[in-house]
């Protein structure tokens, strides 16, 4: 019985030994296809592939046993399910899709700095057009509604369109001198 005893546990022995060769082998596998598949397609994306071809594996192939056998299996495996992937991607539109938290969220409205430069901006211009003569304000009042030189030409009874673009020139200078900018160009 002592006999008996002994090979079971060195058979046990030799199942753990065994057993935790091919979990150490498996997981070196699993590395592999995984560097492999991530090279191509993304780590996210590489780790699930891997899984599924290893679980493929494990269902339908666990008569392989032997490494020169397991290893080409596993990578064609793995191939086959990234070919999958993709065309499944590219078919839902996923293909280029960047991952949402690498983006900010954007909003209707401009950030605070830009908000306040437009505001300061904007309170200097009104300031400035308050100063001007009236003949300037009401140029800059019909130009804001649209009308072009010929419509301004005749509302304020300009004897010439040139006479029309030079208040335009002057009163633009004027303004900028009040409110201390310059034109951007």
């Amino acid at each position: 019985m002592s006999l008996s005893s002994d090979s079971m546990a060195a058979d046990t022995l030799n199942e753990t030994d065994a057993n935790y060769s091919s979990a150490a082998i498996l997981s070196k596998l699993r590395e592999r296809m995984v560097g492999f598949a991530a090279y191509k397609i993304g780590r996210d994306q590489a780790e699930d592939l891997a899984q599924e071809a290893l679980l493929l594996i494990h269902e339908k192939y666990s008569f392989v046993e032997r490494m020169d056998e397991l290893v080409p299996l596993a990578f064609q495996i793995l191939r086959f399910k990234m070919a999958s992937w993709q065309r499944k991607s590219f078919r839902r539109g996923e293909y280029d899709q960047v991952q949402a938290d690498e983006w900010p969220l954007i909003g209707e409205e401009p950030d605070p700095e830009t908000a306040a430069m437009y505001k300061e901006g904007l309170e200097k211009l009104l300031k400035g057009i308050s100063q001007m003569p009236q003949k300037c304000r009401e140029l800059f009042k019909h130009k804001l509604n649209g009308l072009g030189f010929n419509d301004i030409q005749k509302l304020m009874g300009a004897e010439s369109l040139n006479t029309v673009y030079t208040w335009d020139h002057r009163c633009r200078k004027q303004l900028m001198e009040r409110i201390g900018g310059r034109w951007a160009t």
